[in-house]
């Protein structure tokens, strides 16, 4: 398969770091289609940027399409500071007669990718974009856990409209479903029904208020080690931090407090794509969320050039058993301290077999106080 063909190459023509001296700067050291004859060589690449301008599902936010290369040319600027970072960028997504063969040709790429065991770190337009990526998965033959960083849940009205505001009930009736857990981080309780609230109850899924997030950002790691795939939606950020959306609003996380974010997730040995959405310049003040998403994409590749490898299952011998008995429960609760990073798991007991679909989620990330 030759993804290239849906791609469309990256002028670099204007882009701040092509003026500067210094060879360090991450445009240097990235591997990018800039012509039609230099396609990236896919060999020894594990980190690959997409850009997708898909912005026909963005309601409000129409502009957000337009983020892509801004973004990109804030990135080139900044310092690489890993050795033997192969990271790629396939130039965009070359955008669809409409907005399902889009959706399309973003799957198709993820998956080449996925299979490949390259992390694709997308660069939307609209948040719908979401859904693709999902779909991506599901020729792995495994259920996922996805973690969405939104102020709201995107559930939507019209269970069968699909855009950036409903693809959340895309994917949970999606068939086959291969969603195993959903985790928000982040909802702001005045922008969420009770009925939603109660919906994402009953269907077990994690939803973490931002008042709670933010007593103690260190809290959110846990929850992001267990993800697939993450989905990071700009309006998260509060106005001051990221006034580049139509529905950026006056609370939510930090600038700071988003990079650490995205740190975490590099970290997550699990996790196999990510993607940062609904950046619009439109309503930018001076480039400053174009610029923050850079910095959150930096961080995540620090993260990811950091992994420890310490996942439960991987190498039995890097963690230490601990055995509880507690006394409203007939079964040991069983924990897991991985001697490499300190980080914990418990361990979920069964009197039944997993499924081999399953066994990757016996082991449920959780924190010290957890224990």
């Amino acid at each position: 398969m030759d993804i290239s063909l849906y791609f469309e190459p990256v002028s670099l023509d204007g882009y701040d770091f092509t003026n500067q001296t210094d060879y360090n700067r991450l445009g240097n050291v990235t591997s990018v289609y800039a012509t039609e004859t230099d396609f990236p060589d896919l060999a020894d690449v594990k980190l690959v940027l997409i850009g997708v301008t898909e912005e026909r599902a963005a309601l409000k936010n129409k502009g957000c399409g337009k983020s892509v290369d801004e973004i990109r040319d804030y990135f080139y600027r900044l310092y690489a500071h890993w050795n033997h970072l192969n990271l790629a960028d396939l130039g965009n997504i070359v955008i669809g007669h409409s907005i399902n063969d889009t959706y399309f040709a973003l799957k198709e790429v993820v998956s080449y990718l996925l299979k490949r065991e390259i992390l694709p770190i997308i660069i939307g337009g609209s948040q719908d974009l979401t859904y693709a990526n999902y779909l991506a998965y599901e020729d792995l033959g495994k259920v996922i856990n996805i973690v969405s960083i939104d102020s709201k849940f995107d559930l939507g009205h019209d269970e069968y409209e699909l855009n950036s505001k409903s693809f959340l009930s895309m994917i949970i009736l999606h068939q086959p479903n291969f969603l195993f857990n959903y985790t928000n981080i982040g909802y702001q309780s005045y922008f969420v029904d009770q009925d939603a609230v109660a919906l994402m109850k009953n269907l077990y899924f994690d939803t973490n208020r931002l008042g709670n997030v933010r007593m103690d950002i260190a809290d959110a790691e846990p929850m992001i080690r267990n993800a697939d795939m993450l989905s990071f939606d700009i309006t998260s950020v509060r106005q001051s931090d990221a006034p580049g959306s139509y529905y950026s609003n006056p609370n939510g996380f930090y600038g700071e407090e988003a990079c650490r974010i995205c740190r975490y997730a590099g970290m997550n040995d699990k996790l196999s794509s990510i993607g940062f959405y609904e950046t619009n310049p439109k309503y930018d003040t001076l480039g400053q969320t174009t610029h923050l998403v850079a910095q959150m994409i930096w961080y995540f590749i620090d993260g990811f050039m950091n992994r420890q490898g310490d996942l439960p299952g991987l190498g039995a011998n890097h963690f230490t058993r601990f055995m509880l008995h507690a006394g409203e429960y007939d079964e040991e609760l069983v924990f897991l301290k991985s001697k490499k990073t300190d980080r914990w798991w418990m361990e979920i007991q069964s009197k039944f077999k997993f499924k081999n679909k399953y066994k990757r989620h016996q082991f449920v990330p959780c924190s010290y106080q957890d224990y």
